[in-house]
């Protein structure tokens, strides 16, 4: 396909002609085995002056049609028509499909094809494809999706990350999710919703529906969400019309601006937002909901600095969570490090991390290896939020440090180098699934080589290290009391001195007769809530500065979660004898290499 488009196209381009094609003959092997059947109902409504719509559904079996006489092989048959019958096919699609068509600006690149000769040999390459769904399945087609998407995204150096998560990402999230309700999820003709508001092409969507069904066959999942690209937009839908789904549910825009799914509440949701992405264009939207409905719109806790929109998703998806009382929610979502820790207290960041906390909302925060995104290498952490903690949960968060969980690839795909297996997937999920504190051991041989990973549940024991060996452990999973992230910034004046080195007192008002703080000396310290202020302020600042004291009106409640920290193991630097027999080994060496060569 590529030698084809060669020369009328740049590489960049490729996509706006594969991706729509890819679709089409997708929907139009799909609706292949009832083609005929489709268009003798068709004749009949119209000669009985019936609206046809879901008589069509009804004999198509799916939830689109077509009432062309056309597809795309009969269209092989007429290559000087190739153009207007092509778009006439395409225009013979029930309306959901046509949108998706639209998106896509398909009759653009008809046009386009078609001035350069190409159109009936593009279109005759696509007919000679088989995409049945019982010779390409639902998951394999959306790996399809996502593989040509990342391939025209980077060709194009756009952020193909921005489109869609990496598959074992999304398994570990559905997990994550679900594992709390596999009683209720296995019984027979449950049904439950499930929204994504970053879509993409519709992977957490269509990955969450795979998993029910291999737990329940029987249980129905209803798929929501929303995509701001039209070329994803266009594929999920496409993705969500073959699996059955309502694709009324799937909205175009904005999620911040524009709610397409404003006043509904879902029982799961799962969210990849981008990371680090400024909110200036939707910014007077989102202040003007902020001010005017406060905690009866979505932004109520707070508002994120302009540079960084990540946790306005989380605070969307907050605002979409069922009552606690009519069964509540759960959700999951990816971001990068900056809404653990950034803002102070009395900031937006930091008022929206105490709303988590204070109102038990945080289930456990996952942090995952490097390197796991196609668009990025940095840092990333799955928040687990709901609001129906199980007993056991209540109060507490669990922090759990999969960094270490992974293999490398194969073959990198642009920014993703590694990848988790099914069994750290797993491992992972047993440790949230039973709320379990942990450790991971790591077992080195004598040269320091890596010879085993292996996770040590409290109460345990470590594996034993090889002859000359060693076992290094570090916490894997470990549990807080909700308070244990929060805190008291404190502001510490002291007086100021005159030219006399007297202390100056205020001399109106409030400040009559007190002393007056010296700005230049004076400082902040964060109180843990668990702590008393003045038990700190007298251990930590009186035995420095005897005559300073607390501004108490200046005193802010701050929350951050430090998960690195939790983690950190220190590791004593060798002994100077130790570094000494490594130069020394090397110095050798170097001499006998030097040696041979001269020789």
């Amino acid at each position: 396909m590529a030698d084809l488009l060669r020369g009328d196209y740049k590489q960049s381009d490729y996509g706006k002609v594969i991706l729509p094609f890819t679709v089409l003959r997708r929907l139009d092997c799909v609706l292949e085995p009832t083609k005929a059947k489709v268009l003798a109902e068709y004749a009949a409504k119209k000669k009985a002056g019936l609206n046809p719509d879901p008589f069509l559904l009804r004999a198509s079996g799916q939830s689109f049609y077509n009432t062309s006489d056309m597809d795309l092989r009969k269209l092989m048959g007429d290559q000087d028509h190739i153009g207007q019958n092509l778009y006439a096919y395409v225009q013979g699609f029930s309306p959901a499909v046509r949108d998706i068509f639209e998106r896509f600006s398909f009759s653009t690149q008809i046009d386009k094809l078609a001035k350069s000769g190409l159109l009936y040999l593009v279109t005759e390459k696509f007919a000679g494809i088989d995409l049945h769904p019982e010779v390409v399945d639902n998951h394999e087609m959306g790996l399809a999706f996502e593989e040509l998407i990342r391939k025209f995204a980077e060709l194009s150096n756009e952020t193909a990350g921005e489109h869609f998560t990496p598959r074992e990402v999304i398994r570990l999230m559905v997990n994550l999710l679900f594992v709390e309700d596999d009683d209720v999820l296995s019984k027979p003709g449950v049904v439950r919703t499930i929204y994504d508001p970053t879509a993409g092409t519709g992977g957490m969507l269509s990955v969450a529906g795979e998993h029910l069904a291999a737990l329940n066959p029987q249980a129905r999942l209803t798929m929501f969400g929303q995509e701001l690209n039209d070329e994803s937009y266009a594929i999920c839908k496409a993705d969500m019309l073959i699996k059955g789904q309502d694709v009324a549910n799937i909205v175009a825009g904005n999620t911040l601006s524009e709610d397409g799914h404003a006043h509904a509440k879902f029982d799961y949701m799962l969210s990849n937002p981008p990371f680090g992405v400024e909110w200036k264009k939707v910014e007077n939207e989102v202040r003007k909901e902020h001010e005017s409905q406060g905690f009866n719109g979505r932004f109520g806790p707070g508002l994120p600095r302009v540079s960084d929109g990540s946790l306005l998703f989380l605070l969307h998806l907050l605002s979409k969570m069922r009552p606690a009382q009519d069964g509540g929610s759960r959700f999951g979502i990816v971001h990068n490090g900056s809404p653990l820790f950034t803002g102070g207290a009395g900031s937006g960041e930091s008022e929206i991390r105490r709303y988590l906390m204070e109102n038990d909302l945080v289930e456990a925060i996952i942090g995952l290896p490097t390197d796991m995104f196609y668009n990025t290498g940095i840092s990333t952490y799955v928040w687990i939020v709901s609001n129906r903690k199980p007993k056991a949960r209540k109060g507490k968060v669990q922090l759990i440090d999969a960094s270490t969980f992974w293999r490398k690839m194969r073959r990198s795909l642009g920014s993703k180098r590694k990848e988790m297996t099914d069994d750290q997937i797993a491992d992972v999920t047993r440790l949230f699934g039973g709320f379990i504190e942990a450790q991971l051991a790591t077992v080195l041989d004598a040269e320091d080589k890596e010879v085993l990973q292996q996770v040590v549940i409290a109460g345990d024991q470590a594996p034993k290290a090889p002859p000359g060996g060693k076992v290094k452990l570090a916490p894997l999973s470990l549990t807080f009391p909700n308070e244990a992230f929060g805190y008291r910034a404190i502001t510490v004046e002291r007086p100021l001195y005159d030219e006399r080195g007297e202390i100056v007192l205020g001399i109106k008002g409030k400040q009559r007769g007190r002393p007056q703080p010296d700005a230049s000396l004076r400082d902040t310290e964060n109180v843990p809530l668990a702590e008393e202020v003045d038990t700190y302020f007298k251990r930590e600042v009186v035995p420095h500065a005897p005559n300073a004291w607390i501004d108490e009106e200046k005193t802010r409640i701050g929350y951050e979660i430090p998960f690195n920290r939790y983690f950190y193991v220190f590791e004593p630097p060798r002994s100077l004898a130790e570094i000494d027999a490594d130069l020394a080994r090397v110095i050798s060496r170097i001499k006998v290499m030097i040696e041979g060569l001269a020789a």
